[in-house]
């Protein structure tokens, strides 16, 4: 009878390893299993439209519309992480989620530590400033403040725009944050997005133009490197792009950018 017992006590252990061991490998791997169809997605909710919090507390969104709609797509249950944008690639680096939405852009130094799907939005850039000031052009920047979210493509362009015009770069950690030292008189500029400027110009009564000399390689989904979702999501956003779904989605979030 006791080694009935203990046979019965080995085969259960081996069970609960086994099963253990499965649990590990359903991490973010985006990877279809019988129990569990769930996609992590990252985001940085402080970049309205493209992602922000309602006043619910609901991450909501261009992106967040967008990665339902791809999830919906390739038969996935989406999952949303919030975080700061400039850890947004290092998580994808440790895999802790499976793709990243957060109006990126896909630019060649990221491409070296991650994947990018096909472009599925371009913006370009934008300079804000308080309604009354003298900064009307790139060159009125010099010995002035110029705010930037960190890790972002703006960051990158301001510094390439520093070798050429004289101003004091204060890196911030989200944009939200840039228009608050904007409006109480910490900076004088802040460097953003075109859609997400144009959204505070409304909001705050703020001025602002158009930085002439970037050259935005467009939004894009990221993943891990080798990622085995790219060619998926690929073919998700073409078919959102044919059956006219972005397009809705661009009419109801970006209409003002467009």
């Amino acid at each position: 009878m006791k080694k009935t017992i203990l046979f019965l006590t080995f085969i259960l252990t081996l069970v609960v390893m086994a099963a253990c061991g499965q649990s590990n490998k359903d991490g973010a791997t985006g990877e279809k299993t019988a129990d569990k169809k769930v996609l992590t997605m990252a985001t940085s909710a402080d970049f309205a439209p493209f992602e922000s919090r309602d006043p619910s507390g609901k991450v909501v969104g261009f992106d967040i519309d967008l990665a339902n709609a791809i999830a919906d797509e390739l038969g996935y249950k989406l999952e949303i992480k919030d975080m700061k944008f400039d850890g947004l690639i290092g998580a994808l680096q440790a895999k802790r989620v499976d793709m990243v939405l957060a109006g990126m852009s896909a630019t060649e130094k990221r491409k070296k530590n991650v994947d990018f799907s096909t472009a599925y939005n371009h913006s370009g850039e934008m300079f804000l400033t308080k309604k009354g000031s003298t900064i009307k052009t790139i060159d009125d920047l010099k010995g002035k403040t110029v705010a930037v979210q960190l890790g972002t493509i703006q960051e990158e362009g301001a510094k390439t725009l520093q070798k050429k015009v004289d101003f004091t770069l204060k890196p911030l950690d989200n944009s939200t944050t840039l228009i608050q030292e904007l409006v109480t008189d910490r900076v004088q500029v802040a460097y953003l997005d075109k859609s997400v400027a144009t959204g505070y110009m409304k909001e705050q009564g703020l001025a602002g133009f158009d930085d002439p000399t970037s050259s935005s390689p467009g939004m894009a989904v990221a993943f891990p490197k080798g990622s085995n979702l790219v060619g998926d999501v690929n073919k998700a956003l073409q078919k959102l792009e044919e059956n006219g779904k972005l397009q809705e989605l661009k009419d109801k979030w970006l209409k003002d950018q467009q």
